[in-house]
């Protein structure tokens, strides 16, 4: 994460009846627009797509992720270049290479999203699920479950700005058994994972097929709509799944995992790629 990832401020803290001045740090969060920028027949059309609130850092990674698993693009040759827009550390220009054409009828928004749902400014229910192009690809994974047990140390060491600050997310992704790949942090649990899929997408490592997801919250709807997209084939979560999550990871063959710990965790969807 960047330094702009955390604030140090100056609180109140109470405890045995006292009050004492004390330092904090917090996470930051901040708008970020995004902007997309293509070429049409009457030159180029310069759209505002969204605006989400976000944890400075790795913007460009964001970026792409959200316009990936929107599915306005469709592969990182899609893109020419991503640049800030008039120097400003919260706009951010996603230019697409000439004749390249996004795919804008199901990702209408009311350009505003929280970050704590990245779905909520979703025009419609019928925009909600997006077509992954990733469907249909055959796998013979196999994974001990010890495989998992580490996996929540793991993260823990490398969540830096959660140890400052105790209230962000993390998505992270380890190889087949269970050694660490990438993380990323953010405010909203949506924008770390469009991180993660952000930087695979830019470096032509999708689909991410052969890799577990691990997520330090609760797995929802649009977190395991988001895997799909990216051809994700095994989501484990720290927390609980959603009905709604449950039933994505079994429509599209996802094995996922819930309340994982140190020993332990809850199978919902795909066991056949678990071993005891």
């Amino acid at each position: 994460m960047s330094d702009s990832s955390v604030e140090q401020i100056s609180i109140q803290k109470a405890a045995d009846g006292k009050i004492t001045e004390a330092p904090d740090k917090i996470a930051v969060e901040e708008p970020l627009e995004i902007q997309l920028t293509y070429s049409t027949d009457t030159g180029l059309m310069h759209k505002n797509i969204a605006v989400t609130m976000r944890t400075p850092g790795h913007d460009a990674d964001l970026a792409a992720g959200f316009l990936f698993t929107e599915g306005i693009i469709v592969a990182s040759t899609d893109i020419d270049a991503i640049k800030r827009v008039a120097a400003d550390d919260n706009r951010i220009s996603v230019v697409l290479k000439e004749n390249i054409v996004p795919v804008l009828a199901n990702a209408s928004r009311n350009f505003y999203s929280t970050s704590s749902c990245g779905i909520c400014g979703k025009a419609s229910i019928e925009a909600i699920r997006t077509v992954s192009q990733f469907n249909d690809l055959p796998d013979t994974i196999q994974i001990p479950a010890t495989v998992f047990y580490g996996l929540q140390n793991k993260l823990k060491t490398q969540q830096k700005a959660f140890e400052d600050t105790g209230g962000i997310h993390a998505s992270a992704l380890f190889n087949l058994d269970g050694h660490f790949i990438l993380l990323r942090e953010d405010v909203g649990r949506h924008n770390a994972l469009d991180k993660i899929i952000g930087s695979s997408l830019l470096n032509n490592q999708l689909p991410a097929s052969h890799c577990i997801l691990l997520l330090s919250g609760r797995a929802s709807f649009e977190l395991l709509q988001k895997s799909v997209m990216a051809g994700i084939k095994i989501v484990a979560a720290v927390g609980a799944p959603s009905s709604l999550a449950v039933k994505m990871a079994r429509e599209n063959g996802i094995t996922l995992i819930g309340f994982l710990k140190d020993n332990r965790f809850n199978i919902y969807a795909g066991e056949h790629r678990i071993t005891a």
